[in-house]
């Protein structure tokens, strides 16, 4: 049986070797006239470390998954690439999934990120909102450093995947923080808009790492589109599953601050849109005014949930989040030769939506 919790955790220090090749944790001359260029003056490096390298790395050193790139070098490996070729492209989808979860903290007014105090409460809103958006350009030193190894129409591929992933991010964290913020009309809302701002918002670096595995190996574009299909289903999967793990996980929950912070943001999910499409009128009042009122009072969240669930809306996730899956994997199944790596691949998706944290 392959474990994919245990490749995780092999990976997840060769990952950061890459990360720290490119975004060191302490920076010194040499490696910021590699980073930014040779200075016309001169460099600051205390504050070039106070204010760029250890925001970043106390967020990095959080014990984050590092799903993505292990999900770019399977796609390598399944399509009969090497993974070790590819180990500084790893970090694209990595560091930028971070500096979103920065940014996201700061916009969500959080408490908490992976059991510590957010980014932007240690470091001051100033800091981490500048280290969070660094980490959506510093990976594009990834390309140039390595732009002579790989052709110019291979990097050409890739870098139109990077920018139109970052355009479709931003897109989609738009629309979910119009919804939870009520600028929009959330009562309106349908199950076909939410899964295109989870499409856009997590699904995107999962289909970009996919997609940008598939054409480092030269991948016709037929299969980079069917990569890219299935990573992004996985990656929508994932989203629902922390949307689970958000009301019912207790350890998830525990690292949250308590079950239901997505409640306190007022946020709008699968399960949320299934239950007011199910509940009586009176319960789906009841829900609306609850999202909408922002609290953290653990009861109100505990009653929103129970509505949830009496409409059997998390099963009805569930089982939503492994049908995409299992439907997109049969599209894939028929390009990729039979091999171990196919099999990791597979196991791979199926464990983010089994996961229990």
């Amino acid at each position: 049986m392959i474990n994919i919790e245990k490749l995780l955790k092999e990976m997840s220090p060769i990952i950061d070797e890459s990360i720290e090749k490119y975004i060191p944790k302490s920076y010194d001359k040499n490696s910021l006239i590699s980073t930014t260029g040779i200075p016309r003056y001169d460099y600051h490096l205390g504050a070039v470390n106070k204010t760029i390298a250890e925001p970043i790395w106390d967020f990095l050193n959080r014990e984050g998954k590092r799903w993505r790139p292990v999900l770019m070098l399977l796609v390598c490996e399944a399509l009969g690439g090497d993974p070790k070729n590819l180990l500084d492209f790893v970090i694209i989808p990595e560091v930028i999934h971070n500096g979103t979860l920065m940014i996201d903290d700061i916009e969500d007014s959080s408490e908490l990120r992976r059991g510590k105090p957010c980014t932007y409460k240690i470091f001051g809103l100033d800091v981490a909102i500048n280290a969070g958006n660094a980490m959506y350009y510093l990976p594009l030193l990834i390309l140039h450093k390595n732009r002579n190894k790989f052709s110019a129409e291979t990097m050409n591929k890739i870098y139109e995947i990077y920018v139109q992933e970052m355009v479709n991010i931003s897109f989609g964290q738009a629309m979910d923080i119009a919804w939870h913020k009520g600028l929009a009309n959330t009562d309106e809302i349908t199950e076909q808009q939410y899964l295109q701002m989870c499409a856009f918002k997590t699904g995107t670096l999962a289909r970009m790492s996919a997609k940008i595995g598939a054409v480092l190996v030269g991948a016709n574009d037929g299969t980079v589109e069917n990569i890219g299909k299935l990573a992004e289903n996985v990656g929508v999967a994932f989203q629902i599953q922390d949307d689970i793990l958000n009301l019912t996980g207790e350890e998830f929950a525990e690292r949250k601050g308590g079950p239901g912070e997505d409640i306190t943001e007022g946020k709008i999910t699968l399960m949320v849109i299934n239950a007011l499409n199910k509940a009586t009128p009176e319960n789906k009042k009841e829900l609306m005014d609850i999202l909408k009122m922002h609290t953290t009072d653990q009861n109100l969240r505990n009653r929103a949930i129970e509505i949830i669930k009496q409409c059997g809306s998390i099963e009805y996730a569930k089982d939503f989040a492994k049908r995409i899956v299992e439907d997109s994997w049969s599209e894939v199944n028929k390009l990729l030769p039979e091999s171990e790596a196919k099999d990791k691949l597979k196991a791979f998706a199926y464990y983010l939506i089994d996961r229990k944290i």
